[in-house]
């Protein structure tokens, strides 16, 4: 069993940056693809970044390309967001989520966090 624990979400102006921490426990993380979500109110979910450092394969969507980048920390077992250049269309909860076997497809996940706000001022 794998339980994953979102923190770092919060208040931001638009041009800011926030750095989102998933702590992954119950097993290492480096068999599993990690992956960030977001869900804006009346919206579906969607993949916006996702990474399996054992195949090297990783996966940003258009809308956060350049901006955001998922790197981990080994030793603390734990998985970043970096977001940088935030805009007010970034507002969301953002959710951390293992597979393992899909890079894409969020019904493939098998363990997700609970979910951290992100609200970007204009």
């Amino acid at each position: 069993q794998v339980q994953l624990v979102e923190s770092g979400g919060g208040l931001v102006q638009a041009g800011g940056s926030l750095r989102l921490s998933c702590a992954v426990s119950g097993r290492t993380f480096s068999t599993y693809t990690m992956g960030w979500f977001r869900q804006a109110p009346g919206k579906e979910r969607e993949l916006i970044s996702a990474r399996n450092w054992s195949s090297g394969r990783i996966y940003y969507a258009d809308s956060v390309k350049g901006r955001f980048t998922v790197s981990r920390d080994n030793a603390k077992n734990t998985v970043y967001l970096q977001m940088n250049s935030l805009k007010p269309e970034d507002t969301a909860v953002y959710y951390c989520a293992a597979s393992t076997i899909s890079l894409t497809n969020p019904r493939l996940y098998n363990y997700w966090g609970q979910g951290t706000q992100v609200t970007v001022s204009s």
